[in-house]
């Protein structure tokens, strides 16, 4: 009779199937036993994405935190992204446990448009980032930097003024538009020594500076989803993205270029943010990405959110008469007959600077701040945060949270006068330029340039809306995108401060 012989494979594939067995009751055991942030019902392959959304994120993301809590978490495709709603969990996430949420995620759109993530706001945390950021902090947006630029923001807040005068009592003003043109012409001479509108190249990139705010707003599907980003070939965004991105590159190469050539490599400190750092090029080792990442940086940061913000108080002052009363009669009384605003006059201005709070605190240009990477497990607040998580900190509903705010949908200035909050990124129920060792750099710049342009404003005109539209009417709707600005262009006749 013929002996029965074991396959020796078999006893292996069954010690194989024993260790896959343990291995999983282990993982279920231990994943059970974690404490996840709250979450809504997930679909197969998309995840949460369906609940972003179609234009508004920042809104979406509100109504779903009111229902599942201020740290909530959700799956974009099977990236898992927990969305901070309220100033308890932001300072977790900014403070208690910064170095491990210092990190940025790195989407498809961003390395593209940045140089590949090189610039201050997304470079990896570490010894680079660390490098470059003290170049911008120290040399670029320091106080005493930003205070030298104040000529160059008087004489466009002047144009302004004079622009405003010839229309007025006449024609309806083109606010949003103003503001932008302000804040890229100011930003322009700080960081190129010219403006930008003044030439064709310049025009091209200002239109490249657009497109780039609105393609660092979009969800690319291929960053959460990556079989699917095909769609970006389908759809024209993997061209859009590589049109724009050699669009900035042209532009800021040739003022690059343009300046080599009229100046030489004189061994002289130079005034504007591109002389500068090209003279620290020269000592220290940044190559020419780097460089050209920071002006991106620099001109992003302090255009749109300079002309956004302004946009949305200016649309409150209007929409809110008493308020709008209430600050020209400070403006004018500091200022009486002096005929220019000097820093001096501008730190009197208390009502002046809690309006710009509250503006922010109902309307941060970045609703959404820049998301950060979990780079190591943690627990906040006794959830359970796994690595490689992301972490988007929603300004807009921090805003609105009733546990920080009385009334919050309600403009009122008047709840900052006697309170110590402040935007500077140490107050996380206001946070509209984020905090953190990863925080805006560029606060004071953006202050300055805000301030000055509307105390002008508001101390040489009087103001109402155009067209007939009573303040209670105002279209307050917002527009998409990663700065979000008014839908429809805020609209107002002037006439001379009698």
């Amino acid at each position: 009779m013929e002996e029965f012989q074991l396959n020796p494979l078999i006893p292996m594939a069954l010690l194989s199937l024993f260790l896959l067995y343990s291995i999983t009751r282990i993982s279920f055991k231990s994943s059970s036993k974690r404490k996840l942030p709250p979450s809504p019902l997930k679909l197969p392959i998309i995840g949460n994405l369906h609940q972003l959304g179609s234009s508004l994120p920042h809104r979406s993301l509100h109504s779903l935190a009111k229902k599942h809590g201020p740290l909530m978490l959700l799956h974009f495709g099977s990236v898992p992204v927990l969305i901070v709603s309220s100033a308890e969990f932001a300072r977790e996430i900014m403070i208690t446990h910064d170095t491990t949420f210092a990190n940025r995620p790195r989407f498809k759109a961003m390395m593209k448009l940045t140089y590949g993530c090189r610039d201050v706001l997304l470079s990896p945390y570490g010894e680079y980032w660390r490098r470059l950021r003290s170049i911008v902090v120290l040399q670029l947006l320091s106080n005493k930097r930003v205070q030298s630029y104040s000529a160059i923001r008087e004489e466009e807040a002047s144009i302004i003024v004079n622009k405003i005068r010839e229309s007025s009592g006449i024609s309806p003003v083109d606010l949003s538009a103003m503001f932008e043109g302000f804040s890229n012409d100011v930003i322009g001479r700080s960081a190129f020594g010219r403006k930008l509108s003044d030439s064709e190249n310049g025009k091209n990139f200002l239109d490249a500076m657009a497109d780039l705010a609105e393609l660092l707003g979009m969800i690319n599907i291929g960053d959460f989803i990556p079989w699917l980003g095909w769609i970006g070939r389908v759809n024209g965004a993997d061209k859009r993205l590589e049109e724009t991105a050699e669009k900035i590159d042209q532009v800021i190469e040739s003022v690059i270029k343009e300046w080599l050539h009229e100046k030489g490599l004189e061994e002289q400190s130079g005034q504007h943010f591109l002389d500068i750092l090209l003279d620290i090029s020269k000592d220290v080792s940044i190559d020419r990405d780097s460089l050209k990442a920071i002006i991106l940086d620099v001109f992003v940061g302090g255009t749109d959110t300079i002309s956004t913000a302004m946009e949305w108080t200016m649309s409150e002052l209007l929409q809110n008469p008493a308020v709008m009363k209430k600050l020209q009669h400070e403006v004018r009384g500091i200022l009486k007959q002096k005929q220019e605003i000097t820093n001096d006059d501008l730190q009197k201005m208390h009502y002046l600077k809690v309006v710009i709070k509250e503006a922010m605190r109902l309307h941060p240009p970045l609703p959404l701040l820049v998301p950060r990477l979990a780079i190591k497990d943690v627990q906040v607040k006794g959830f359970d945060i796994s690595a490689g998580t992301i972490v988007m900190i929603n300004a807009w509903a921090i805003g609105r949270d009733l546990v920080s705010w009385d009334e919050p949908e309600t403009f009122k200035p008047e709840r900052f006068l006697n309170s110590s909050i402040d935007f500077k990124g140490l107050d996380f129920e206001l946070i509209p330029f984020g905090g953190g060792r990863r925080g805006c750099p560029g606060i004071a710049l953006a202050s300055a340039g805000m301030e000055l342009l509307l105390a002008d404003l508001v101390r040489k005109f009087d103001w109402k809306l155009a067209n007939g539209v009573e303040p209670k009417d105002l279209d307050m709707r917002e527009s998409p995108g990663m700065t979000v600005h008014r839908a429809v262009p805020l609209l107002a006749l002037a006439s001379p401060a009698t």
